[in-house]
């Protein structure tokens, strides 16, 4: 049956792909003068696309409000954050962000659970490769996330939408939320930036958000668009 997806939805769930795609280049690619001007000092980061109801997403904006109050420092402060949280010169990073620092992945093999990078062939998605990162990069999967949502979107048959929505929550559930709480716990304890908390819970809060609009994308969650 094709049933065209509400526009509101559709504008909410763009809005979640934009913050996902702007934490995971965050996490991906050190910080630039750009990034800065583009997400801090025009006011994006404080004037988020979505509203949430759910709590963690209330705090993330509450953490990504207090962040690069001193713009004049704003770029050494993410950038130091980064090397010493992701890409150490020397030693090892304090949160790495990947599942295999956080999860016995020997142990996963040997059960027979899915691999993310089994996830990622039965798509056929083989430009992963052009950002030189680990599959179970965290940045790398939530740039496969936004993918998801977008076909979701594109769907205009109602039965299609359906099984990618669980789709969404089968990727979600078993190769991110297995082990991002860890991660969230790791950065709130060694970020030494504001900016770099917040942008931990606001994926955190972010996937649990998505995870239940395609659970129940006709119950109308306490989520909005930001006009």
């Amino acid at each position: 049956m094709e049933i065209s997806l509400d526009k509101n939805t559709k504008n909410l769930l763009k809005g979640y792909n934009m913050l996902l795609y702007f934490a995971g280049s965050m996490i991906m690619n050190e910080p630039v003068e750009e990034c800065v001007v583009d997400f801090w000092q025009k006011g994006l980061i404080k004037a988020l696309p979505v509203n949430s109801t759910n709590p963690r997403f209330i705090g993330a904006a509450s953490q990504l409000r207090e962040s690069c109050t001193d713009r004049s420092t704003c770029k050494s402060i993410l950038q130091e954050d980064f090397r010493r949280l992701f890409s150490p010169s020397n030693g090892l990073p304090l949160a790495p962000p990947y599942k295999s620092a956080y999860t016995d992945t020997i142990l996963e093999a040997a059960e027979g659970k899915d691999k993310v990078t089994d996830f990622y062939n039965s798509y056929g998605w083989k430009k992963r490769s052009d950002y030189k990162a680990a599959d179970d990069n965290l940045g790398i999967e939530l740039i496969f996330a936004t993918l998801l949502i977008d076909k979701y979107i594109s769907f205009y048959d109602e039965v299609c939408r359906i099984e990618m929505a669980k789709e969404i929550r089968r990727f979600i559930g078993t190769h991110i939320m297995t082990w991002l709480p860890a991660w969230h716990e790791r950065m709130q304890e060694t970020a030494g930036s504001m900016c770099y908390k917040g942008i931990a819970t606001l994926i955190y809060a972010s996937l649990e958000d998505i995870s239940d609009m395609m659970g129940k994308p006709d119950s109308g969650l306490n989520t909005a668009f930001r006009n």
